[in-house]
């Protein structure tokens, strides 16, 4: 029985590159990937184009393809340059508990300073020399936890959905202040009169008692407090 062999994905990572096969080129694939990256932070991925990237280079896009192969191998590229930017130790330090917040935290602010990347890392494998770096100083330091490598993995897998969720959250809010063109106390000033008119009727007492007595805590402290809980459920669950 023939058994048909998987098919094979063009990776940017795999494939030769036209630069380095050219004597004279007239620009880097760094140059590049720092000019998409530019445009993706202050206009959104939705701007960056092959002929957007062109006129931000003064260049014509036919020169961009002989450094990159289209759109999709850029991101890539993008991807693997924000992970780039964290700076881990060489090793993990031993102490599991520490260590998974280190790269929970380094992987949140590499997520906000690039609003876009948290959609893209959600919806690509990011598998270029820097991820791949960055993900196993993570599995070593899910080690700390557990030498069962499917659950040091499964563990890490937590770990990055709840920084993820935590970022697509504050930056949605990020977004609505953007749209709205509203500071976060002007907003809350504006859908006052609705908030009040609908709790007063009792039908949300839960949710009428976060309004009137919980604190406000800014993101950090949120972040922070929901990663405790998670790493504390964790050490339990291992034990």
């Amino acid at each position: 029985m023939k058994i048909d062999r998987p098919r094979s994905f063009d990776l940017v990572w795999t494939r030769s590159s036209i630069e380095n096969q050219r004597s004279k080129p007239t620009m880097s694939s760094v140059r590049i990937v720092e000019a998409a990256l530019r445009i993706a932070d202050q206009e959104g991925v939705q701007a960056l184009s092959m002929r957007r990237l062109a006129t931000e280079l003064s260049t014509g896009t036919t020169s961009l393809y002989r450094h990159v192969a289209g759109r999709d191998d850029l991101i890539d590229l993008m991807v693997d340059s924000a992970y780039g930017e964290i700076d881990l130790p060489e090793r993990p330090s031993g102490l599991w508990r520490d260590d998974l917040k280190l790269v929970a935290r380094s992987s949140r602010t590499m997520m906000r300073k690039h609003p876009w990347l948290a959609t893209e890392v959600a919806s690509r494998p990011a598998i270029g020399p820097n991820a791949l770096r960055h993900l196993d100083f993570a599995l070593t330091a899910a080690g700390g936890v557990s030498q069962d490598i499917t659950v040091a993995s499964g563990l890490l897998g937590a770990v990055g959905n709840y920084v993820l969720g935590a970022v697509v959250n504050e930056l949605a809010e990020q977004e609505a202040r953007r749209r709205t063109g509203l500071t976060e106390e002007e907003w809350r000033a504006a859908v006052s009169p609705y908030i009040e008119d609908v709790m007063s009727g009792g039908r949300y007492p839960a949710v009428n008692r976060r309004i009137r007595e919980a604190d406000d805590l800014d993101h950090d402290a949120q972040f922070d407090l929901g990663l405790d809980c998670l790493l504390d459920g964790i050490a339990a669950r291992v034990g």
